[in-house]
């Protein structure tokens, strides 16, 4: 979250969130409209939600299906 989009969802919450899809702008227009402290509120929480967050690391996994016979096939 940059300073610059912290300023303009503070005078303008909608403009904010342009980029983040149409349901964010639409919840952030209505709560704009409902009164301007909830729409500041509701540009930071969508900018503060950052979804391209890299999931933990992966261990290999061993195959689950084996086609070797082991000692206890027999």
């Amino acid at each position: 979250m940059s300073v610059f989009r912290v300023i303009l969802s503070i005078i303008f919450p909608p403009l904010a969130v342009l980029d983040k899809g149409c349901g964010s702008i639409l919840i952030v227009t209505l709560l704009t409209c409902a009164g301007w402290i909830p729409g500041v509120i509701g540009a930071l929480v969508i900018l503060n939600n950052d979804k391209n967050v890299t999931p933990p690391p992966t261990y290999p996994t061993y195959p689950t299906t084996n086609n070797r016979r082991t000692r206890c096939d027999y």
